[in-house]
């Protein structure tokens, strides 16, 4: 795979490059995404190249304005200091002219990708038009490496491609997760994708020393278990494969939690420190999912108290996930985290050992 990263001594003024991004936000104030792609960006600008910036928002059935790529026009302008030229429709032969008469270092930012069809369905004759926009393109949406979109896996084959520098980062410090000898090695799994999270324990099971679960992961595994989880949610089709990993004493499952309406929505206090003592000799953390319901504040003590608990360790620690992720940004914790991953589903797939479509394509 070619990287970005390579070509930091090559001329490249007035080239267009055309950047896959992930400005998948539900709203202007979640930036994590809008910062992460901020380097890549500024690292093609230094260099005179023009700037034609692909992504999505949201799942839209038709245009319209709620998942409008306008929305981080201003956020754009304000961190890159210059204007943005947003093309609100897809007349290929209009915006190719509109780039070609501008100037080294101009930026544009196409509408929402999945207003068209030919996106979502990988679509070849969409990618062939992208293609005629620029001059190579670059891959820096590790977060849907794992689709099967046109901007994503289809582009590559049209155009020189490259991993961006956000890429780049995801990659060398999943495969540092991957990789680690450094024991022992805590994996901390949550939230509500429970085969997809089935599926990392599978993966690690012979190079970790423990995986802590909580969340509809947790309550899978209760059930797997014999225990009553009442009214609680979870993965009735992982049932079986929950069962059979349970006969690994590395799997650490709630002992205690928070209930409201007979259902388990946070881990108690007895199992944070059933918890902290696992992962007070860590050398390696991975966390994904949170805990409980973090939304509403009763429930988010269990995965606040782990997340404060990670960031005082000396352990190098990933952490990602788009829940997992705001918790870290709304206890201001994200500079004591070894690396703050965009990756939700592409990770898990990633740490699963499958292969991302979206990074295989860069090959």
């Amino acid at each position: 795979m070619r990287y970005l990263s390579q070509l930091k001594n090559k001329n490249l003024s007035g080239k267009i490059c055309l950047l896959r991004v992930d400005f998948n936000i539900e709203n202007e104030r979640e930036t994590f995404r809008l910062y992460s792609s901020l380097p890549t960006i500024k690292f093609l600008l230094a260099r005179g190249i023009k700037v034609v910036l692909l992504s999505h928002r949201g799942r839209p059935a038709k245009p319209d304005k709620k998942n409008s790529l306008k929305a981080v026009t201003p956020f754009l302008r304000s961190h890159l200091e210059k204007s943005i030229a947003f093309c609100p429709t897809f007349n290929f032969s209009k915006i190719k002219k509109l780039i070609q008469k501008s100037p080294p270092r101009s930026v544009f930012l196409l509408e929402n990708m999945r207003f068209l069809e030919a996106e979502e369905h990988n679509g070849a004759s969409l990618a062939r038009k992208l293609a005629t926009l620029g001059d190579f393109y670059v891959n820096d949406a590790f977060s849907v490496s794992h689709r099967l979109n046109a901007s994503v896996t289809q582009l590559p084959k049209f155009l020189p491609s490259y991993a961006g520098l956000l890429l780049e980062k995801e990659i060398t410090n999943l495969n540092r997760i991957l990789k680690s000898q450094a024991r022992p090695a805590v994996i901390i799994l949550g939230g509500v994708k429970v085969r997809d999270k089935i599926g990392v324990i599978e993966n690690f099971l012979p190079r970790v020393d423990h995986f802590l679960v909580g969340g509809v992961l947790a309550n899978t595994f209760l059930k797997a278990s014999g225990f009553d989880i009442d009214k609680s949610t979870f993965g009735a089709d992982s049932l079986e494969l929950a069962k059979k990993l349970l006969r690994s004493k590395k799997i650490v499952i709630p002992i205690d939690f928070v209930t409201q309406n007979k259902n388990i929505l946070d881990i108690g206090p007895l199992t944070v420190g059933l918890f902290k003592n696992k992962l007070k000799s860590a050398r390696t953390i991975f966390w994904n999912g949170p805990l409980g319901v973090f939304e509403k504040k009763k429930f988010a003590r269990g995965s606040a108290e782990i997340a404060r608990f990670i960031s005082r360790s000396r352990a190098f620690s990933v952490i990602g996930g788009g829940e997992t992720t705001r918790l870290i940004h709304n206890l201001k914790l994200e500079k004591r985290i070894g690396f703050l991953s965009t990756g939700g589903g592409a990770m898990l797939e990633y740490l699963s050992g499958k292969k991302l479509p979206g990074i295989q394509a860069l090959k």
